[in-house]
């Protein structure tokens, strides 16, 4: 008996090569999808028949309309140990095992530093003016004495602060419950909310999405804001208020943005931030390297290897 197991939105052609899939053994059929498949209903025609489905977290949700449409489905692999794109009950109601994987804490990070750096620098101007053969694009600015505000000083908002502490930045944060007692932990000055946004010469977002934090960032935000200051976003993009931050690099209401994170995934290819060139744009790329794919599609290789062996492991939706 062959089983069918698709490996969904390998947008970088990274899953083969990341775990030992021929391990599982001639029994089993491995398929890539490494294109965005648009629509409940193309979704579900695609994986038509297959017995395993492998996600990568957040991009293709599985609610209890799709689920019910794969009656062949027996395990639902998500990377990470929460996927609140999954209807994890509708899954156990038919039947699915849902089971999850390790992910790696430090990337988004690292992807929030190199946006800002790119931004103060101007490296993605340069390096257009260089292969277009010319030499010296614009002037780029310091980073030190400048100030960084971050906007939750979690673990992922911590690690960004430590850097802008070493490059001798001014670092201040908020987030509200945010505590002066965890700001003197991680050498950061607490600020209230229009604080933060009013000093700041960049402002990095390091918040979960909630009900709470939805909207945070908008109009009035962007307002408070210097027209020198930039914004960066490697948490989620419904954070941000998309038009108003459209309009504020659009007037220069602020002078750019990071962005890595976007309220709809992949951004269409007409949106109106692709055409604004104050705005270092990449495509929720912040939490993915090839150390994490190593670890999450090794880990989706043992659940899969165990479920086949009647031993699921690392499950979610258990009772």
């Amino acid at each position: 008996m062959t089983i069918r197991i698709a490996i969904l939105d390998d947008y970088q052609k990274a899953a083969l090569s990341a775990a030992d899939w021929d391990s599982l053994g001639p029994e089993a059929e491995v398929t890539v999808f490494d294109t965005y498949i648009e629509g409940e209903a193309a979704v579900a025609e695609a994986l038509k028949g297959f017995d395993v489905v492998i996600g990568m977290r957040e991009r293709t949700p599985f609610p209890k309309s799709l689920i019910g449409a794969l009656p062949d489905l027996k395990l639902l692999v998500t990377t990470g140990m929460r996927n609140f794109s999954f209807d994890m009950e509708a899954a156990r109601a038919q039947g699915v095992v849902v089971s999850g994987t390790a992910m790696l804490g430090y990337p988004a990070s690292e992807h929030a530093v190199a946006l800002m750096m790119a931004l103060f620098k101007k490296i993605p101007l340069e390096n257009h003016v260089m292969h277009a053969g010319g030499w010296q694009g614009d002037v780029s600015e310091g980073m030190h004495g400048k100030t960084l505000g971050i906007l939750g000083l979690g673990k992922l908002g911590a690690k960004v602060a430590k850097v802008g502490l070493a490059l001798d930045m001014d670092v201040i944060a908020w987030s509200e419950n945010l505590t002066v007692e965890r700001c003197d932990e991680v050498g950061v000055g607490y600020v209230h909310k229009d604080a933060l946004f009013a000093e700041s010469d960049v402002v990095s977002i390091h918040q979960v999405l909630s009900d709470r934090t939805r909207g945070m960032v908008g109009l009035s935000e962007f307002t408070l804001m210097k027209p020198t200051a930039y914004l960066i976003n490697t948490s989620r993009g419904p954070i941000v208020d998309e038009v108003a931050l459209i309009e504020a690099l659009a007037n220069n209401t602020i002078a750019g943005a990071g962005l890595d994170v976007y309220d709809v995934e992949p951004l269409p290819k007409t949106h109106p931030l692709r055409s604004l060139d104050n705005a270092i744009l990449t495509g929720h790329t912040g939490y993915v390297v090839k150390e994490l794919y190593v670890l999450a599609y090794g880990e989706a290789l043992d659940n899969v290897r165990a479920w086949m062996a009647g031993a699921p492991v690392r499950v979610l939706n258990g009772e």
